[in-house]
């Protein structure tokens, strides 16, 4: 027996949870590097120093190891942004713990976030960036709903911004992973000056389509004048 080999067979066995950890994480890794398309089951074995089969013993295929890592991803997300959000005891909190979350998740789980960007399964809806963002969104929401019913604005409304919220954030957070710069702390301030300053003058109910008008046209003389019409004075009696 060579020394490798009895090194090999010293080496204590892995329980089925933790050969099932190895394997996630081992699969994170391959899927951000390659996207889901690319990565393939013999990498992932390779990489793990295991036999094919056994990733189809614990996931399924890789179909099923990749629905388990984005769960993950998608979960430890979600988990900080609503954390940073119910601490908040007022809005602009809200909307900074929503960007700080967000954004402290990209720089400390890189990896993860690249798998949220990449592509997901072909023919499924699940896994791809907008149904990711969807899920962060429809948790951030009643958070904000409860921000907008104790301030007079319709919590109906609050889906909507949520989504615009992390839309933007998710977006930002995109360019400056690739970008590198500026540091953190400055773009959750630029983030939150540009969402706060347009939620803490909200319209309750905002009328500004034109309805087939610019509405930057410069007004005119009679701006302001209401037109006249048929005089509602009755006529005196000779």
């Amino acid at each position: 027996m060579t020394m490798a080999e009895h090194s090999e067979r010293a080496k204590p066995r892995m329980t089925g949870t933790e050969r099932r950890e190895q394997l996630i994480g081992v699969g994170r890794v391959v899927f951000a590097e390659r996207g889901f398309e690319a990565a393939s089951v013999e990498e992932i074995a390779e990489r793990a120093n295991v036999s094919k089969p056994l990733i189809y013993e614990h996931f399924g295929g890789k179909e099923g190891l990749y629905a388990v890592v984005l769960d993950r991803e998608v979960r430890l997300l979600v988990e900080r942004i609503v954390t940073t959000m119910k601490a908040a005891e007022h809005p602009r909190g809200a909307v900074q713990g929503a960007a700080e979350a967000f954004l402290s998740y990209i720089e400390e789980h890189r990896e993860g976030f690249q798998i949220l960007v990449r592509d997901a399964p072909i023919g499924t809806s699940s896994g791809t960036l907008p149904s990711v963002l969807g899920d962060v969104a429809a948790s951030a929401e009643s958070v904000l709903a409860g921000h907008f019913k104790a301030r007079g604005y319709d919590p109906k409304l609050a889906p909507l911004y949520a989504r615009g919220l992390v839309g933007m954030v998710a977006l930002v957070g995109q360019w400056w992973l690739d970008v590198g710069k500026p540091k953190r702390s400055d773009v959750v301030d630029h983030v939150v000056n540009l969402s706060w300053n347009g939620l803490k003058d909200l319209d309750p109910k905002p009328k500004y389509s034109s309805r087939g008008k610019s509405a930057d046209a410069a007004p005119t003389k009679s701006a302001g004048k209401a037109p006249k019409g048929p005089s509602t004075k009755k006529p005196t009696k000779n």
